[in-house]
């Protein structure tokens, strides 16, 4: 089962020691990096991990003598950004120059022999057309036309950033459930919040729900009972949030929870989990190596987990930069897979029984794996 899940796992590394560095990171056929904080994240395929050539940028990165105003709006197949250009003594064309390349948009005006940069920025929300960018002045404005990629994904604004992924994710996710899993209580807990918040979701902590139910906290269960005890409990509390949907889990960290037990994970597959976890890997390659070494024992994190997050030291007040990644790699995630969320939703529907990715038909005895029928398929 682990390895059946790791197939369709992604896997992001995050290196989280000082909020100023850059942190890179990449997901299937993506890849990508933040200026603040930069993320090295990385798509892990049944052949190990893939790191794939750099998109740059979490926020716009743009400079100006004067604040650049934009206007956006999304018209389905294209975008449409509208520059203020007023101040600025433009005399033509000629005097513009607009660079546009997959994820990427400069744009720049020649004032009295200076360039000065309106906007520039690496992270734009998902791909267009570089080829079919169309750029022209009307009045005081400077109107560009992007061509998307996917003219099916709507754009909350030109560029990838906290408040576009929160408002772009939600169609994404279709209210698909988000389970925060790893190695500590504390940080699930503070990036499961962030998460919340961003998506309008339903905040859900197993720890409190625990130690309302045993009116004892965890730590004096474990003592009292043993960690299999806790994780017998929380695999249950698990059990009766499986059919929630727009809700963020944070559940237990370290090895007390049940996401540390392999055969506890068939109702965390009901959501999308992220898993998080320390390391102490100090650069991109390192961080690779890492997870190439958890892939190959088979740690259940790495296999059972849709994303994970390696994050080098931790600051609580820096949650909102990895739920931040974790939004963009889910994101990233769907985009490669559009039938996930449906195929998260039919799993639920079949009643949560431990097949997934290989989803089987109604009926299937999971006892009786070996005689199962042939994966179900989607409708298209």
């Amino acid at each position: 089962m682990a390895s059946a899940a790791a197939s369709a796992s992604s896997m992001l590394c995050l290196s989280l020691q000082n909020p100023t560095k850059t942190l890179h990171f990449s997901i299937k056929t993506h890849s990508f990096h933040f200026l603040k904080p930069q993320l090295p994240a990385f798509r892990r395929y049944s052949t190990g991990v893939t790191p794939i050539s750099p998109l740059r940028g979490i926020s716009c990165n743009c400079s100006s003598t004067n604040t650049t105003h934009y206007e956006f709006s999304d018209g389905s197949s294209e975008v449409e950004l509208r520059l203020q250009l007023g101040g600025q003594d433009v005399l033509s064309a000629k005097d513009i120059f607009v660079d546009a390349d997959g994820t990427s948009l400069t744009v720049k005006v020649q004032q009295a022999g200076s360039i000065i940069t309106l906007i520039d920025t690496n992270s734009l929300f998902e791909k267009i057309k570089p080829a079919e960018t169309i750029w022209y002045i009307d009045d005081d404005q400077l109107v560009i036309s992007l061509k998307k990629q996917d003219p099916n994904l709507k754009w909350p604004d030109i560029m990838e950033s906290w408040e576009s992924l929160s408002a772009g994710s939600m169609q994404l996710l279709k209210g698909t459930s988000i389970y925060i899993v790893g190695d500590s209580t504390e940080i699930n807990q503070k990036v499961a919040r962030e998460l919340a918040v961003a998506l309008g979701y339903t905040p859900l902590v197993t720890k409190e729900l625990l130690e309302t139910f045993a009116k004892q906290t965890v730590d004096s269960w474990v003592v009292a009972e043993g960690s299999d005890s806790v994780a017998e409990a929380e695999s249950a509390i698990l059990e009766s949030l499986s059919s929630h949907v727009r809700a963020v889990v944070a559940t237990l960290g370290g090895s007390h929870g049940a996401a540390a037990r392999t055969d506890k994970w068939r109702h965390l597959y009901s959501g999308f989990s992220i898993w998080l976890s320390q390391t102490e890997a100090t650069d991109e390659d390192s961080a690779k190596e890492e997870a190439r070494r958890h892939i190959e024992d088979g740690n259940v994190g790495y296999t059972n987990a849709d994303v994970v997050v390696k994050l080098q030291g931790w600051d609580a007040d820096h949650a909102k930069s990895v739920a931040q990644a974790s939004l963009s790699a889910l994101k990233r995630l769907i985009l490669s897979d559009k039938k996930l969320p449906g195929k998260k939703s039919l799993y639920i529907r079949l009643g949560c029984r431990g097949d997934w990715p290989n989803i089987k038909p109604p009926g299937w005895d999971p006892s009786n794996a070996a005689d199962a029928a042939p994966p179900a398929t989607l409708p298209n």
